[in-house]
């Protein structure tokens, strides 16, 4: 007998059915693959090896781009694209093993020629490498056989493998790496799909990628500066998350909502008020000593962290076995500070500029600091900054006089021994340190060297040390694998994952 049902009907039933499934108890549905997560910052580009913005790793370290060694949460070097390695005896000669069958997201095959070309384009002459003193110490690049690279050192460098893991160091394709600010090839786990510039970047899933595959099919960053708006974002269900949330007057209310978790870990930013050393006053280091002695770092903290940092007296992060505790150094001091600034013949003062960058620490610190040195007779002229203009006018024309800025690079204070950055310090003492450091390979010996590096340029007050910027994550309570610490400028998506 056939039996024959009207539409109405099958619509009726079919609800049913959809209403029963939903009450059911064991009733499954699938996990999320997609995710949005909130920036601060958009990059000025997306090629890693080709400029300084932490927001460029922030968005492709690990996702587009990988290196021959990685650094994971922890902080703990790990091979990658290569697998193995063996060190010479001498400590000069690292010869790598590279993992077969990885492809860059064109499609042409990774293999020792790509590394090659990749480590001499950082190391090049005509390198645009922010960081091209990591890679200072290569005497020469072979490529043995498709899968065989030797790198030759001029001398041992303990830190030559955890350089190989930044961001600069990840690896290129002579074909592509030239539209990689653009249209970045890489060959990590995700694709890049799209930029709408002042509004999002968007990964998708690598369905060729060599490794573990990853569980989402879709990453979105949403580019949303100002600290209200990530707010409403936030509740509205607009973005799952932050990775860094700037509005951190909010985090006890965000806390209290189970919608959200809230993680607050550590970076490797040091917050500074970098001055500039060879600008009037400010390179006699009477004067830079008496910045330090009139600036009140908690209440900076308070006031412009809403109490969320930690207090460094060094550029070093307060979390490695080799830091030194040297905040006391300059204590909150204002007679001492007049006193240093009329020995150096200032006894009135002087005025200068602060150039400030976006990020609110810089925006609200900024105010702060020009409060305390008004009080010694030092009047700042406050010029708010767009990154661009920055990285422009501080980072590559120095014409500053003092900035504000978080150092999130790891392990970064080799910074002060390099010629004409824009700190424009210059102490042969400190580069005898440095060479040092890199020489050895003993971890008692470095971490003695790195102390002495710290007290250094503490007591040549090269800078005013702040604060450690803290890492306060808020994103939706199902979202897994977010990392809660930043060992490294990175938002990993590997790992992330959603749960009912």
């Amino acid at each position: 007998m056939m039996v024959t049902f009207s539409r109405r009907a099958l619509m009726l039933a079919g609800l049913a059915l959809g209403a029963a499934t939903a009450v059911l108890p064991g009733a499954a549905q699938a996990a999320r693959t997609d995710l949005t997560l909130g920036i601060r910052l958009e990059p000025p580009h997306l090629d890693p090896t080709a400029g300084a913005a932490a927001a460029i790793d922030e968005i492709t370290y690990a996702n587009i781009f990988e290196g021959l060694t990685r650094i994971d949460a922890q902080g703990a070097v790990l091979p990658w694209l290569a697998k193995s390695w063996e060190i010479s005896e001498d400590g000069k000669t690292y010869t790598f093993s590279l993992r077969d069958g990885v492809r860059f997201h064109d499609g042409t095959t990774f293999d020792a020629q790509d590394a090659k070309f990749s480590l001499d384009r950082a190391r090049g002459e005509d390198s645009t490498n922010a960081q091209k003193p990591l890679f200072s110490g290569i005497e020469s690049v072979e490529v043995v056989d498709p899968l065989t690279l030797k790198v030759t050192l001029s001398q041992p460098n303990g830190a030559f493998l955890f350089n190989l893991g930044w961001g600069d160091a990840a690896m290129v394709a002579p074909e592509s790496a030239a539209g990689n600010k653009a249209k970045p090839v890489g060959t990590g786990p995700f694709t890049f799909s799209q930029w709408v510039q002042g509004d999002r970047i968007v990964l998708r899933k690598n369905p060729e990628y060599w490794g573990a595959p990853v569980r989402l099919d879709k990453a979105t960053f949403k580019i949303i500066a100002d600290p209200a708006a990530a707010l409403a974002a936030l509740l509205a269900g607009d973005v799952d998350g932050f990775p860094i949330f700037q509005a951190l007057e909010n985090l006890p209310m965000l806390e209290a909502d189970p919608r959200f978790t809230v993680d607050v870990g550590s970076t490797e930013g040091e917050t500074i008020l970098a001055m500039n050393n060879k600008a009037g006053p400010l390179a006699d280091v009477r004067v830079r000593r008496a910045i330090s002695h009139a600036i009140d770092r908690q209440a900076i903290i308070d006031g412009a962290m809403f109490g969320v940092g930690t207090p460094i007296g060094t550029h070093f992060a307060p979390h490695h076995p080799a830091y030194q505790d040297l905040v006391g150094t300059y204590p909150l001091d204002l007679d001492a500070a007049r006193a240093l600034l009329a020995e150096a013949g200032y006894p009135e003062g002087f005025k200068a500029t602060l150039k400030l960058p976006p990020p609110a620490y810089a925006r609200r610190g900024g105010e702060l600091i020009a409060s305390d040195l008004k009080k010694i007779g030092i009047e700042l002229e406050i010029v708010p900054l767009e990154w661009a203009q920055w990285l422009s006018d501080v980072f590559k024309g120095k014409t500053y006089d003092m900035t504000i800025v978080s150092h999130t690079e790891p392990m970064d204070i080799g910074i002060y021994g390099r010629d004409d950055y824009y700190f424009q310090y210059d102490s042969p003492e400190f580069k005898k340190v440095m060479a040092e450091l890199e020489a050895a390979t003993d971890t008692d010996t470095r971490y003695k060297l790195m102390a002495e590096a710290q007290r250094r340029i503490t007591e040549d007050a090269v800078n005013v040390y702040l604060f450690q910027l803290a890492k306060a994550g808020v994103w939706n309570a199902k979202l897994k694998g977010m990392w809660r610490n930043a060992p490294i400028q990175a938002n990993d998506l590997t790992g992330v994952h959603w749960e009912d």
